[in-house]
């Protein structure tokens, strides 16, 4: 909230319902990145399978849109502004933030659902008396 004009003036109830603006969007930003990856890699279950390419996609494509949105949001729309203490990508004219979430959570959200998959897996396999399988469907 630092890094961005207005915010520190603003209502508690304002900044609240621009969060949930901003996360909304940034949800429907990690859905569609997720969509587009399965849909190039094939399948859904890329995630449970620990596959590298289609992460990688998921991320690219989020960091693009996220540019694309920021410097439209900052730029020609005028929907928000930086403050002086945001740090800058130079060539982009895009701030550091929000390019910084896109490459630290998505490599933790995927670790984490990846990590939650595999243990109810093992949870279903072993509750109904088969021996457990890995995501390959072969017993350990």
């Amino acid at each position: 909230m630092p890094w961005f004009t207005g915010m520190a003036e603003a209502s508690h109830g304002s900044v609240i319902g621009l969060c949930i603006r901003a996360t909304s969007g940034d949800i429907l930003i990690l859905l569609a990145s997720f969509w587009l990856s399965s849909i190039i890699c094939g399948h859904r279950q890329w995630l449970l399978k620990g596959e590298q390419k289609p992460a990688g996609i998921l991320i690219i494509t989020a960091l693009v849109v996220t540019i694309i949105l920021e410097w439209l949001a900052t730029g020609p729309l005028e929907r928000w502004a930086y403050t002086d203490s945001m740090p800058m990508i130079p060539l982009l004219g895009v701030g550091l933030s929000p390019l910084l979430q896109w490459l630290l959570l998505p490599p933790l959200i995927m670790w984490l659902t990846r990590r939650h998959m595999l243990s109810h897996n093992a949870f279903r396999s072993y509750g109904s008396g088969e021996p457990p399988r890995n995501i390959r469907g072969q017993t350990r």
